[in-house]
């Protein structure tokens, strides 16, 4: 990566820790992340037409995409116990106002319009057409060990982080087989909907 884009992830970082940590508060992490996303791609200004947020040249890298993505809900699920997420994950979740009629909303939104903005920033502003790791695949996935600290032991933390940072790197490679982004932006919606729905319906029995 080159400079300018290593540090274009550090804004939004900032903006997680501070929605999460100093405000503590989801919606406000969400919406402070987005924000300082907009703002950076605002002064970076590449050159990457929106389209291609829906283009899409063959269609098995979508239901490949929404396969795996969709299958981290029951994973997570099944998984529950071993992973040892804190017992009073619920009540964590509600300090931070995850609690009652508002999951749904949040749902929707992280589900419907999360993907759109993460994928454009993270696979075609800091995306790569390496067929390797590549840097950016780390630093997409790092980001989330700020959302799990505090709610699982360490080494899920790490697992957790590993396992993005290898979905960075396949939702990167379909972006770069399929030449658009259409496809990891499915996967990606697939996959915050069915881990959110999953973390709802535990917390919520």
């Amino acid at each position: 990566m080159t400079q300018p884009k290593l540090l274009a992830p550090i804004l939004p970082y900032l903006a997680v820790w501070a929605g999460l940590f100093l405000f503590k508060n989801a919606w406000l992490a969400l919406a402070l992340f987005h924000l300082a996303i907009i703002l950076v791609l605002f002064v970076a200004r590449p050159n990457i037409p929106f389209g291609t947020l829906i283009q899409n040249k063959n269609p098995k890298w979508i239901l490949l995409n929404m396969l795996i993505g969709g299958v981290s809900g029951p994973a997570l699920y099944l998984l529950w116990n071993v992973f040892g997420v804190v017992p009073d994950l619920s009540s964590r979740l509600a300090a931070l106002g995850l609690s009652g009629r508002v999951w749904i909303p949040f749902i929707a939104y992280f589900s419907f319009v999360n993907p759109f903005i993460e994928e454009y920033f993270w696979r075609g502003f800091l995306g790569s057409d390496a067929k390797g790791f590549y840097p950016g695949d780390l630093v997409y996935a790092g980001y989330h060990a700020l959302v799990l600290a505090g709610k699982a032991p360490l080494e899920v933390v790490v697992f957790g982080v590993s396992c993005l940072t290898f979905v960075g790197w396949f939702w990167r490679q379909a972006a770069r087989e399929d030449s658009g982004l259409l496809a990891s932006v499915l996967g990606h919606m697939a996959a915050d909907f069915a881990i959110l729905f999953t973390v709802y319906r535990v917390c919520m029995s």
